[in-house]
């Protein structure tokens, strides 16, 4: 009889758990779905909150508006090749400094970890790293999106810890003793292994660099350098200028083609990464947990 009341007991905080992950998941999904929707519809029903689960009559205008911009497809592939290349970098940058300072035999290990910490905390200011930029000739170019800023200190703690808590002691006393060096070890053995914090560090570097503008709006001047994100910002806020000078029907007008053309834009800028996440998504729940691990 006990037993069975546990039974129902569990049963009953199993009902409960599923029903608050669903509306979580509502909670989360929905809102992503209704941009999505709100960008094929009529601008006129979304404004009029008649638009709750699908278009209620298809409207592609603030896609047409959004292609008609010449140099949409350039900063597309710009961003692309930002994303990628900058990835690279990351994880050849921030890989081996994480697994460098997971031994226990690197010289000076104290001052090296305080040498990277406090970058994390102090910054050396716009203004000085623009000119630090320009010092290395940088301005302007392409490599200026993807050189300077790709020591992450958060993500190589993130790969320290992964190191120093998933690869054994032992599995380098072992390859020692089969006359295997530091690097050839972290090549052969210390990669291979480490599929999770690759590819949570690789999709973190690559959700970084695919959202940046910032940067650009600083360094970058030739429009045929300048990545989605940076025009997909600057064609709204001209939206927003015509918006604020127009009156009456036209005004009226401008507003809803305005957010047909924001919905729009949210959905070209997210829709990679989107379908790049699901691929991703167990080494990512795998990596979330990494620096979790207590030391």
């Amino acid at each position: 009889m006990k037993k069975n009341k546990t039974l129902s007991r569990d049963a009953v905080a199993n009902v409960i758990f599923y029903i608050i992950a669903v509306i979580m998941i509502i909670l989360v999904v929905y809102p992503l779905w209704f941009v999505i929707i709100a960008s094929f519809s009529n601008p006129a029903d979304v404004a009029n909150g008649e638009v709750w689960l699908w278009p209620k009559k298809l409207d592609l205008s603030g896609y047409q508006e959004l292609f008609k911009q010449r140099m949409l497809w350039t900063s597309y592939r710009n961003t692309i090749i930002y994303t990628f290349v900058g990835t690279l970098i990351g994880l050849a940058v921030n890989i081996p400094a994480g697994y460098a300072m997971s031994r226990k035999d690197l010289a000076g290990k104290k001052w090296i970890n305080i040498f990277y910490l406090i970058p994390m905390f102090v910054s050396g200011g716009l203004i000085p790293t623009y000119f630090v930029v320009k010092s290395f000739g940088l301005l302007n170019s392409f490599w200026v999106m993807v050189l300077p800023f790709s020591v992450s200190t958060y993500n190589i703690i993130v790969a320290r810890t992964f190191f120093k808590s998933s690869l054994p002691e032992t599995l380098w006393e072992a390859a020692q003793i089969d006359g295997c060096g530091t690097f050839r070890y972290f090549i052969q053995f210390a990669l291979p292994l480490s599929k999770a914090v690759l590819a949570v560090i690789g999709l973190w570097t690559a959700v970084g660099l695919w959202n940046s503008w910032f940067n650009a709006l600083i360094y970058i001047q030739n429009e045929n350098l300048q990545p989605l994100q940076l025009l997909l910002r600057r064609i709204l806020i001209a939206n927003q200028s015509l918006l604020g000078a127009a009156t009456g029907t036209m005004a009226q007008e401008l507003r809803q083609l305005s957010d047909m053309m924001k919905y729009a834009s949210i959905v070209i800028s997210t829709l990679p990464i989107m379908c790049l996440y699901p691929f991703l998504q167990k080494y990512f729940n795998q990596g979330v947990m990494i620096g979790a691990v207590k030391e």
